[in-house]
């Protein structure tokens, strides 16, 4: 295993999207490096809510070279996800330091310094592969909620009885704040599901139709950078989120969800929407997403919103420096099990075109 020193690229994280680069660069460079700040790979799934289930099928989650097992659409667990990445690093034997959390990147005269886990590497190349959920969201206002309230994001949300008794609001109605809100609801609660409709994109009926090749076409290609309705989708996602992808609007309301109008702030200590309705509850699981957490990049790389100004994931101001795994990168699918490959394919070919590996 490499050890501190002198690296031609460095892949910093060992997610999806940082194993899918590794796979990648492995074929045309053994001089890398994964770090990955977690014990063991996978954790970053295994951390999440206990009844989590990915969001797509088995079938549209596999890494390249290694096809996602089980049966073709059912909808594999969190703990499944993050032993499949083990397997996947233990099969095609790919370098990864674990528990190397960086704290810095930095580039002088021509090279990548990386500091983290207590070692310091240089590098020609470095790509960021920490994925989009890095930092959890919750409005500022959140504070000014009654004491008695029992608040929680949804990244460290595990199950209904870690609530308080009595009603529980659930702020954000993307996929996640959907699901936990069924959850919650079929574990006897009266639930509040409030946020904008986010859409939906039915995987469920298209997803099996001519062994789901239309479907998966549609998220990756159509719905993509390179389309006038993928553009449009993108920018309204990065700013509200991903449409609903496995459940339908009438299914979150079937099992006894109240949706509600978007939260607008607090009312003595209460929670108040923008229609001016205060909710009376015990607990609220905000289910607000993630915002980028790159203080640790020390180069001005970002937008206003902190996204890094790349194309195809590719930084032309900073030679040398990609990501991989970023929200709609390219494509809907881009930060999916099932969509990075494409994302790290390119990457690795444009370094190789420069002659970078």
């Amino acid at each position: 295993m490499a050890a501190s020193g002198s690296i031609r690229t460095i892949v910093i994280g060992g997610g999806q999207s940082g194993l899918a680069a590794a796979f990648y660069l492995s074929r045309t460079s053994g001089d890398f490096l994964v770090l990955d700040a977690h014990p063991r790979l996978g954790e970053a799934w295994r951390l999440r809510w206990d009844s989590l289930r990915l969001f797509t099928p088995a079938k549209f989650n596999s890494l390249p070279g290694m096809p996602f097992p089980g049966a073709e659409f059912s909808f594999p667990t969190k703990d499944e996800a993050g032993a499949y990445l083990q397997d996947y690093q233990t099969r095609f034997q790919l370098p990864v330091l674990l528990n190397s959390k960086v704290e810095s990147l930095t580039k002088t005269n021509g090279r990548f310094t990386v500091v983290g886990g207590g070692q310091t590497f240089t590098a020609q190349n470095v790509i960021v592969a920490t994925g989009p959920y890095q930092m959890p969201h919750v409005p500022p206002f959140a504070r000014e909620l009654e004491p008695r309230i029992f608040q929680v994001h949804s990244n460290s949300y595990r199950n209904p009885a870690q609530l308080p008794d009595g009603d529980i609001l659930v702020v954000g109605a993307g996929n996640s704040g959907a699901e936990i809100a069924i959850e919650l609801a079929q574990a006897g609660r009266r639930v509040w599901l409030a946020g904008r409709n986010v859409g939906r994109i039915p995987a469920n009926e298209l997803g099996r139709l001519f062994g789901g090749r239309p479907y998966w076409s549609f998220i990756s290609r159509v719905l993509s950078i390179d389309t006038p309705i993928g553009r449009k989708v993108r920018d309204k996602a990065l700013r509200q989120g991903t449409p609903l992808i496995r459940l339908k609007p009438d299914e979150i309301t079937s099992v006894g969800v109240s949706r509600c109008a978007r939260v607008a702030g607090v009312n003595a200590g209460r929670p108040v929407l923008n229609d001016g309705k205060v909710l009376d509850v015990a607990g609220v699981v905000w289910a607000t997403g993630f915002r980028s957490d790159y203080g640790w990049i020390r180069m001005p790389v970002f937008d206003e919103r902190g996204y890094p100004l790349h194309f195809r994931g590719a930084i032309p101001q900073v030679p040398g420096l990609y990501f991989v795994g970023l929200h709609f990168q390219t494509a809907l699918t881009s930060a999916l099990l099932g969509g990075v490959s494409r994302d790290a394919r390119y990457v690795t070919e444009h370094m190789r075109s420069r002659g970078e590996v």
